[in-house]
């Protein structure tokens, strides 16, 4: 693809303010993963057109053992409604496809029931009523195969409606499973060839499809249970089919080629649709309010959300075993994926804290960078005490500390400048902690922290105060007698 369709980065982000910040994210990330016992996370993120960071940390399959990759596929769920609303969009280019046409126009065996009048743009919106996944959807748990085209046409006939048209948005896997069925019939191709051609391929993605592929058996990082309760062990889930809801939750993907997929997204980008069709894709088509109060945004194909000051789009998907998230920026050029392979896995929060570590990195103040002459790194890592962990690090060229514990890293961090080479201060600024007090290092011979005394108090490298814990407890209690 030629430089002029794939736009660089704009100002507004830059990929070296993104590099800076991966060790914070990663060293959040981890904690993360072990605090809320996720077997394993698949991240990526890209800055216009470059990959700044792809890992995977912990494991495909934790009963196992098997440490997972970046190459393992996931099963991404109601992503694949983005790539669904893409090929809408292309065949509505093409005049293919109306926006206002009546679903039954495109299945016939709708023609004459409460589904066959709902609109193509009604279904991309989840504004037509339609079912979410049927009277029986104990498939979602593997009692029963996904349904086929003849099952899906029988449900949508006999119990497709629930709400007039317009009249709630309500989220349906069932109505876009009748857009790839739309999708079928405006193209001459299947969904999946459809797809695979103009979306997939077209991208140059090899670890993306939109329905499980048996051949690749060995690649899929397995699926977990959910805990039951905080005893429980997780077992390991198999994968299976969609079949003919392949259009609402059918795709598999890397992180890695997820960020590849949601960078064609970015205003400017013609590899797969044009702008106008973005603006489309990415406008608010619903605001979606609960108990009077707004409970998000949706628009054709795309969540939206806020996180932050930044405005993103993108989806999520949940797949038995498998939890994912994808934001993508179209503005600023930035993709954020995670991948979480356990029935509750935090992929939300995860994406969102990552999303937000990337933002007070592009938010530093000018009054509070580390002197070039220090090696800010150095003063860098998770410090453990009888309280919790504490994790100092390197954002927009200047250091916080925050709780990594916690799922938002941003709500009480605390700004630190570097006073000399073993000292820093808690900047000045209302609140309950230290602030304004000295955070004094001590070294070993390498040069690696010992010991950090933050505002009074002292704490160590996690491991080295895992070591030292039962005894300062003992200490504690002995002296009380």
């Amino acid at each position: 693809m030629s430089p002029a369709t794939r736009p660089a980065a704009p100002a507004g982000f830059d990929v070296s303010t993104a590099l800076e910040a991966v060790p914070a994210i990663e060293r959040w990330l981890e904690y993360q993963r072990r605090y809320l016992r996720t077997p394993g996370v698949q991240v990526a993120i890209r800055v216009g057109d470059e990959l700044v960071w792809s890992a995977a940390l912990g494991y495909s399959d934790e009963v196992a053992g098997t440490p997972l990759r970046t190459d393992h596929l996931f099963r991404i769920a109601s992503h694949s409604k983005t790539f669904t609303a893409t090929a809408i969009m292309q065949l509505v280019e093409q005049g293919k496809v109306r926006l206002d046409d009546p679903v039954e126009q495109y299945v016939t065996e709708l023609a004459g029931t409460a589904l066959g009048p709902i609109t193509v743009r009604e279904l991309l919106g989840h504004q037509g009523g339609v079912i979410r996944d049927g009277v029986d959807k104990d498939y979602w748990q593997l009692m029963d195969p996904f349904p086929d085209r003849d099952a899906l046409i029988e449900l949508c006939r006999s119990n497709g409606q629930v709400f007039e048209r317009n009249e709630y948005f309500k989220y349906t896997n069932i109505g876009y499973s009748l857009l790839g069925l739309v999708i079928e019939s405006a193209s001459g191709s299947s969904y999946g060839e459809y797809v695979g051609t103009h979306i997939v391929d077209r991208l140059g993605l090899k670890k993306t499809g939109a329905e499980l592929d048996v051949r690749r058996a060995d690649e899929y990082a397995g699926g977990h249970t959910g805990l039951l309760d905080g005893s429980d062990v997780r077992e390991l889930i198999p994968h299976v089919d969609t079949r003919a809801m392949a259009a609402a939750t059918g795709f598999y993907s890397t992180a890695e080629e997820l960020t590849v997929y949601g960078a064609a997204h970015f205003f400017g980008d013609d590899q797969l649709v044009s702008d106008a069709s973005k603006r489309l894709m990415q406008r608010d088509e619903s605001v979606i309010t609960t108990h009077g109060r707004e409970a998000g945004r949706y628009g054709l194909g795309m969540i939206i959300s806020k996180v932050g000051d930044r405005r993103l789009v993108g989806h999520s998907g949940g797949y038995p075993g498998h939890i994912t998230r994808t934001f993508i920026d179209p503005v600023d050029q930035l993709v954020v994926s995670v991948l979480t392979n356990c029935v509750g896995g935090p992929a939300e929060s995860l994406a969102t804290g990552v999303v937000k570590l990337l933002n007070l990195a592009a938010d530093a103040p000018a009054d509070t960078q580390v002197p070039s002459d220090i090696d800010a790194q150095r003063f860098c890592g998770n410090f453990a005490n009888l309280m919790g962990v504490l994790s100092i690090s390197l954002l927009g060229g200047r250091l916080v500390a925050y709780f990594p514990g916690a799922p938002d890293p941003t709500d009480s961090y605390e700004e630190l400048q570097v006073i000399d080479e073993n000292t820093l201060a808690i900047v000045p600024a209302a609140g309950y902690g230290s602030i304004g007090e000295k955070v004094q290092y001590t070294w070993d011979t390498n040069g690696r922290p010992t010991q950090v005394r933050y505002g009074g108090s002292s704490r160590w490298p996690v491991e080295t105060f895992r070591s030292r814990r039962t005894q300062q407890i003992a200490s504690a209690a002995q002296g009380r007698l």
